[in-house]
């Protein structure tokens, strides 16, 4: 029974691998700058798709989530 509770304490202390999403990581700045310092310096072993994650959320911060440009149906005459 003890080593059951061992092995239960040392599963919920491990690193949590779950990898955030562009959304979460466009909420929390903090954390979006540590994953793109890691991306880039190389001297962590980080995920693909969380650097991915972390390019698009900040694309996302920078362009913005905004209306599309649409060209108007008759263009102006100059």
């Amino acid at each position: 029974m003890p080593q059951l509770a061992v092995v239960v304490i040392l599963a919920a202390c491990s690193k949590s691998t779950s990898i955030e999403t562009a959304e979460w990581l466009m909420v929390h700045p903090d954390r979006l700058r540590e994953v793109e310092r890691q991306c880039v310096n190389g001297t962590v072993k980080m995920p693909q798709a969380e650097c991915n994650a972390a390019s698009e959320a900040r694309h996302r911060l920078f362009m913005g989530n905004g209306p599309k440009y649409t060209p108007p149906r008759n263009a102006p005459k100059f």
